[in-house]
């Protein structure tokens, strides 16, 4: 019997690259606003906004956000027995999030966990965009057990926190 492969998403915002051109970025978000209150698919000229800026050439100095994601990953991988593992971003920088679950599913992920950075409640990206994405990724692949951690245990959040405060309180 083949062994059961499972996947980790972990998913940030996404930042906007420093030298990226600002006049495309408010293009980018009012093509959005626009496509949101209409209701209406995602238009070839945002698509193409979109594309260019999540392909945008990045270092660490252009997106330290992009550089922080990946720090973090590094710290999770580890930890991961055995999992594959992916990173993917809600908005600006690439892979997004139907990306990563594909890459994994094409490396053989039967079982996917999703889990965000964005771990309060009330975030349109954690709370609505997300779990919407999911239900896509779903219906596009039911043979996959596609998952999403969330919400938080925000007492287990608050107690990460306390903790990490502790140590700055440690040094003063």
């Amino acid at each position: 019997m083949a062994e059961h492969k499972k996947g980790i998403v972990l998913v940030g915002h996404g930042g906007i690259p420093k030298n990226y051109p600002g006049d495309l970025v408010t293009k980018l978000k009012r093509l959005e606003g626009q496509r949101r209150a209409a209701g209406t698919p995602m238009s070839v000229e945002e698509l193409e906004l979109d594309t260019k800026i999540r392909t945008w050439p990045r270092t660490p100095e252009t997106d330290p956000y992009q550089a922080g994601l990946e720090a973090l990953a590094a710290h999770m991988k580890p930890l991961l027995n055995g999992a594959l593992f992916a990173v993917a971003y809600n908005e600006f920088c690439g892979p997004t999030l139907q990306e990563a679950v594909e890459d994994l599913i094409k490396q053989g992920a039967q079982s996917i966990t999703v889990v965000s950075t964005m771990f309060t409640p009330g975030g349109s990206h954690s709370e609505y965009e997300i779990p919407e994405e999911m239900e896509e990724l779903r219906h596009k692949h039911p043979e996959v057990t596609l998952q999403y951690a969330w919400p938080f245990n925000l007492a287990k959040v608050s107690q990460m926190l306390m903790d990490h405060i502790d140590q700055f309180s440690e040094r003063t």
